[in-house]
Order: structure tokens, then sequence, then C-alpha cells
């Protein structure tokens, strides 16, 4: 028998887990600062609401109605065509590849959680900590693969619990608990002197400051940041209870989402004008810089405890969901027990992630392919499988499904069913084009940048 969340609230509460993670907490705000500002802020929660929603209410209704993960989901649902089926398994292998390098990252955050425990940046410079995280992920590969391991083993157990007693029961821990440290730390960033500047660059607009690249960067962000395209919600879907209101639950979701990002922005902000850190930056930032900002502010210990603890909670719910896609689909294809197949799963991973972890694995990789192993995945993800992903889950939805199962699955214990028309148009058409344009723009750039560039319009 299929597992089912024991609760509508859990299902809240692991997708919300499974689309909050370090994106959302990190790079959500700093999109936003080199994009502008508030400008950006208002294009990505209009997307947010207009292809971000739609394509959550798809990946569920399609998850919910085939009772199955993306394989089986797709081809039950299209009478077992070959094509839809390998859509099923580009969002598997999707989940495989990001959890493979994720885990790396996550890894980072669980030693700097510990590092700020330990008290380990009193007294350092800002070159100091920037020479330990040289010196903790680069010269040290043996932590930042026992570290990877360790997350691994973490998320393995979780998943390998199953979905009431495995998934629910964690993130019913773990999420309540993200969003006390996310209000803790914005309560804490009202306290500062940059708050008031912060607030304005995030919500006030500045025509001056925004481009086309960047309103194609916030469309961009709304939908990689709830997850979608990469099969996870629509496996969480496929455990939802026949009574569970879809499009309520999607809302919900989204909602939650998008106060994590924006919230993330209201404490982040107000340090970065508080200590002239400038509004642009990565991952240098979170474990270079900020470290050595805590050190100035009161009790900069305990709040330097507080992040890094987010950005690790936040890592391990999407990770949670990205490996329950693999081993969801291998439980259905294959019949393996659970536990069989989580640990098998999250062990082909952990090996997968071992050139992220010590890029001297694959020496030769960086000179074939121009960029590192790493770097090839996150290029593979974001420019490939995710944008298709999401493309393709809503020409499934609006025009391979049938209006009659859509319709049921839309209405089924909502009080909302007049917005099935609206829903079918937007999926139908508005979502498709709005991907497209972010698919065909970010190649172009690529390959034809002087064509896209102010500079190249004006010769």
């Amino acid at each position: 028998m299929r597992g089912q969340w024991g609760t509508r609230l859990g299902f809240i509460l692991a997708a919300s887990g499974s689309a909050v993670g370090l994106g959302n907490i990190w790079g959500f705000p700093f999109m936003a600062g080199q994009s502008g500002g508030g400008l950006f802020v208002l294009f990505y929660l209009a997307c947010v609401a207009v292809i971000g929603l739609p394509v959550m209410i798809a990946e569920i209704m399609v998850g919910r109605r085939a009772q199955r993960s993306p394989v089986g989901a797709y081809g039950r649902l299209s009478g077992d065509k070959a094509m839809w089926k390998l859509v099923g398994w580009m969002g598997v292998a999707a989940g495989v590849l990001i959890l493979s390098f994720y885990s790396v990252i996550a890894g980072w955050t669980l030693d700097y959680t510990v590092l700020s425990i330990r008290d380990a940046f009193a007294g350092r410079s800002p070159g100091d900590i920037e020479a330990l995280f040289a010196e903790r992920t680069g010269e040290r590969p043996g932590g930042v693969i026992f570290l990877h391991a360790l997350f691994m083993v973490m998320v393995i157990a979780i998943v390998a619990g199953g979905v009431e007693k495995g998934l629910e029961r964690a993130v019913r821990i773990l999420m309540p608990l993200l969003f006390v440290l996310i209000v803790g730390l914005l309560i804490y960033g009202t306290t500062l002197e940059g708050f008031g500047e912060g607030a304005r660059f995030l919500f006030v607009p500045d025509l001056d400051e925004f481009d086309a690249g960047a309103a194609l960067a916030a469309l961009g962000q709304s939908m990689f940041s709830l997850s979608l395209g990469m099969g996870a919600i629509l496996t969480y879907g496929s455990y939802l209870r026949r009574k569970d209101d879809i499009v309520a639950t999607s809302t919900t979701i989204s909602l939650l989402d998008t106060f994590i990002a924006v919230a993330a922005g209201m404490i982040l902000f107000p340090i970065v004008f508080t200590y002239d850190l400038g509004t642009a930056g990565g991952e240098g930032l979170i474990f270079e810089v900020l470290p050595a900002f805590f050190e100035n502010m009161p009790a900069g210990q305990l709040v330097a405890i507080v992040f890094f603890a987010l950005l690790f909670f936040a890592a391990l719910t999407s990770a949670l969901s990205l490996l329950e896609v693999v081993t969801a689909t291998v439980i259905d294809q294959l019949g393996w027990r659970r536990l069989t197949a989580a640990a098998a799963v999250g062990g082909g991973i952990f090996v997968l992630g071992l050139p992220s972890a010590h890029a001297e694995l694959l020496p030769f990789w960086e000179d074939l392919f121009g960029m590192g192993f790493q770097e090839s995945l996150v290029f593979l993800i974001y420019n490939v499988f995710l944008p298709l992903g999401g493309l393709l889950i809503s020409v499934f939805a609006g025009w391979v499904l049938t209006r009659s199962a859509s319709y049921e699955e839309f209405t089924a214990g909502s009080r909302l069913a007049g917005l099935y028309p609206g829903w079918l148009i937007l999926v139908r058409f508005i979502v498709p084009i709005g991907i497209l344009l972010v698919f065909v723009t970010t190649w172009a750039e690529m390959f034809f940048p002087d064509l896209l560039s102010s500079e190249g319009a004006n010769e």
C-alpha cells in the first residue's frame, strides 16, 4: 500500500521544506541585490503567482492522480508513452545530480555551525577567516568528504523511515524550527543601523537599476525556488490524500516559500548596509565574510550559530525531497523495500558527489570541459533539466492530461473550483511562453552575448 501524509499540515511542511533551501535563504537576497532590489522583488512576486503557483498545482495534480513517482506518473497518465516516461526519468536524474553537490555544500553549513558553537571565528581578521574557508573546503578534503557522508547518512535515515514516520515526523520538527530561526533573525535585523536602508532597497523600485536580464532572472528564480521541474513536488503530491485541497495547499506552500525568501532579504540587507558590504555577493560572503562581521555584532557568536544552523536545516529539508524522488522511483519501478532503495540510491549519490567534495579526484575535468565538475553539474541542472522540466509538466497537465481528470483533481475538496478555467489558460499558454522565454534567452546570452547586451543593441 502506498504511503500517505498523515495530515494536510504534514504535506504542507514537507513541500515547503522541499522548496525552501540554500537558494531561498541566500540566493534570492543576493540575486535581488545584483538586479536592483525593489523592482526585481515585485517582478519575482508576480512570477510566483502567475507561473510558479500554476506549475506547483500541476505537479501535485499529476502526482496525486497517478499515485506514482515521476516515471510511473507520466507513464500511467499518458498511456505508457515512452516520451513522457523519459520526462519522468529526466526529473529523477535532476534530483540525483542536484543532491550530489547539494550535500557537499550542506556539509559546509554543518561545519560552520560547529565552528560557530566552538567560537572558532573569535579574534580572527577577515583575511584569516577567508583563509580558514579555503583550508576547510580545499586543503582538507578528508573533512569535506566526511561531512558529505554524514549529511547523506542523515538524509537516508529519515527517508528510509517512510512517509508518515520518516518524512512527516522530521519536517514537523525541522520546518517550525526553521521558521522560528528566520523570525528570530528578522527581529534581530530590525535593531541594526542599516535596517531602514535595507528595507528601502528591497521594497522601493529603482527603474535605473533594472533591465530585461534581471526580469528573466526573477522569472527563473520564482520557478526554481519553489522546487519545480525536478519531480520533488510531484512525488510528494502522490502521497496526498483525496480529500485534501490541492489549490489551497499549493497557495499556502507558495506563500510560505515566498515569505522565507523575502524574510531572508530583510535579514541580510540590513547587515549588508550596516557594515557596507555591497549588495552583490555569493558563496564567499556566507563563509568568508559574514563570520567576521558576526564577531563585531552584539551576541555575535549566537547570531552566527543561529544563521548557520538555519542554512543547515534549510539544506536538510530540501535534500529529503530530492532523495525521496529517486527512492520512490526505485520502489515504484523495481519493487524494492524502502530501506534498501534509500540506502542504495543515497550511497550512489554520495559516490557521485565525491568529485564535488574534492576536485582532484577528476583532475582532467576542467581542462576537458572548461569548468569544474560541480560547476558543470550546476550548469546542466539550471540551464537544461529544470527549465525543460517546468515547461514539460505544464504542457503535460494542460494538454495531455484529460480535462475531466485535471478538473476532478483541481476541484476535489476545494471551494475554489471557479478558478479552474483561469488555471487552465495559465498552464496551457502563459507558463510555457514564460519558461521558453527564460530558456531561450539564457542560451542566447551564453552563445550570443553581444546580441542581448545593451552595448550590442546600440551598435
